[in-house]
This record gives structure tokens, C-alpha cells and sequence, in this order.
């Protein structure tokens, strides 16, 4: 799960960017009104969104994404962009709402509101799998590669005692490509996606047992911006509906590989 801090900040201080006035009205009206709900991810976070052989954006969260706006009477309208800036352009009312597998944290929720979550996930750290390191401290000193702006590179560049570069990249494909070339030693993503790509793709790596760092799950969720109740209880009660009639299992199983709610 992501992290956008850091982008939205960077990203309306070189952009000029401003933050929307609150709406007068719930959005919810407005959805309606055009028949769509736009929704923003990047489509560079495989299973959850990527880019299929057809060229068409497809994952977990595009499928719950689009039942959710189904459910609620209208089209999805799918949006990919950047991570480090996706929550800036929610602020500024280019879409609608982020199911792109945001964490949900308290510097986040003072911005805006979540549906959910609608699954949770844990920090972990993925190595070569024929490599030599077996533990944390055998990466000391060595290159890891994250996502840009996401909560894992706030936590890599805080352990400071590793002694590690830290190597930013837009999104998972990259880092797995990076990892393959011997370019970084070690990538740190949420444990779901890593244990796919090594399950469905044969990845060559392997998962650090680093119980030290995990600390649980944490939640992702679905963000919309603050003032609208309306669309904030009809979205949670589509995911409602779909967790209870088994929907929500369907789409984990397919793209996941488990129910992960």
C-alpha cells in the first residue's frame, strides 16, 4: 500500500497547484449527474493495476473499482497517474476518488476520507532468490529499491543505522526489472504483490523473514475528498454489498490469489 505525502506537497509546490474550495454540494450529486465516477491509480502496481497485453488497465483494484461504481449506478471512468502526485490531483478535483491501494494513515486522514479499508497488507522486504542474503542486517550498507513517495521509502530513509542507498523508482515493474539486473540488492513493497509475482510470475526472489519491521497489517483505502457524506456512504455500502454476496472474494481470488479483505 501507498504513501503520497511527500508528492503532494512536492507536486503543488512546483506546479502551483492550489487545494479545492470545499464543495457546496455533496459530489455524489454530481456523479450522478454525469453517469461516471472517476477513479485514479496508477496502473503500475501489478496484481492491484496494471497494463495488459491489450493496452487496457486491469487488477484488483480496477475490478473494485469499477463493481463499486456499478453498484452505486454509474460508470467508472478510470484515471492512471504518477503515485508521487495522485493524491495532490484528487485535492484538485481531477477525479473523484483513489482506489489504488492507499494506506490509510493519520497525516492522510486530515486531508481526506476513506472508504474502507477493503484490504489490508504488511511491509516486507524482497531479496534474489538465489542470493546470499538471509536476514535485515545482511543488507547493511547495500541499495534498496522503493516506490516514490509510498509509506515503505519514509521507513527505509529512517533507518539510518543500515547505512543503505536508497534507489526511488515509479512503480513495482521497475523495481522488479532493477532487482533481476543486480541494480539493487533488496526492494521494499507491501507483501501481497511481491508474493504474487513470485507465485504467478515466477519472480526470482525470495521474502526476508523480518518480523522487526512488519508490525501487522495495515489498512488500504478507497480516498475521497472530505465534506461528502453521500458518496462516502454509498461507496461503503456497494463494498458492504460485495464483501457480503461474495463479489469482493471472486475478484481477491483472481487477481490475488486470496481473500484479502
Amino acid at each position: 500500500m501507498k504513501n503520497s505525502i511527500k508528492g503532494l506537497l512536492m507536486g503543488l509546490a512546483i506546479t502551483g497547484a492550489t487545494f479545492a474550495a470545499p464543495a457546496t454540494a455533496d459530489e455524489m450529486d454530481a456523479v450522478k449527474s454525469k453517469g461516471e465516477l472517476a477513479i485514479a491509480l496508477t496502473g503500475a502496481y501489478p496484481p492491484f493495476s496494471l497494463i495488459n497485453d491489450k493496452n487496457e488497465v486491469v487488477g484488483f483494484d480496477v475490478s473494485v473499482g469499477k463493481e463499486i461504481a456499478r453498484r452505486i449506478g454509474v460508470k467508472a471512468k478510470i484515471v492512471t497517474t504518477a503515485w508521487d502526485g495522485i493524491l495532490a490531483g484528487l485535492l484538485a478535483n481531477k477525479y473523484d476518488t483513489i482506489i489504488g491501494s492507499m494506506s490509510i494513515t493519520p497525516k492522510r486522514q486530515k486531508m481526506v476520507d476513506f472508504v474502507g479499508p477493503y484490504y489490508s497488507a504488511g511491509r516486507a522486504v524482497f531479496v534474489l532468490g538465489n542470493g546470499n542474503v538471509n536476514k535485515l542486517a545482511d543488507l547493511k550498507g547495500k541499495t534498496i529499491g522503493v516506490t516514490l513517495g509510498e509509506t515503505h521509502e519514509k521507513w527505509a530513509r529512517k533507518q539510518g543505522d543500515m547505512n543503505w542507498t536508497l534507489k526511488t523508482y515509479k512503480g513495482l515493474p521497475e523495481l522488479l526489472l532493477e532487482l533481476d539486473h543486480k541494480r539493487i540488492d533488496a526492494l521494499i513493497i507491501d507483501s501481497i504483490p511481491g508474493r504474487v509475482a513470485i507465485k504467478k510470475n515466477n519472480q526470482n526472489m525470495r521474502e526476508l523473514n523480518t518480523p522487526e519491521i512488519e508490525g501487522g497489517a495495515v489498512g488500504a483505502g478507497m480516498a475521497i475528498r472530505k465534506g461528502n457524506p453521500k458518496l462516502h456512504a454509498a461507496m461503503t455500502a456497494a463494498l458492504a454489498a460485495m464483501k457480503a454476496d461474495g463479489t469482493y472474494e471472486k475478484i481477491a481470488v483472481k487477481w490475488v490469489g486470496a481473500d484479502i479483505r
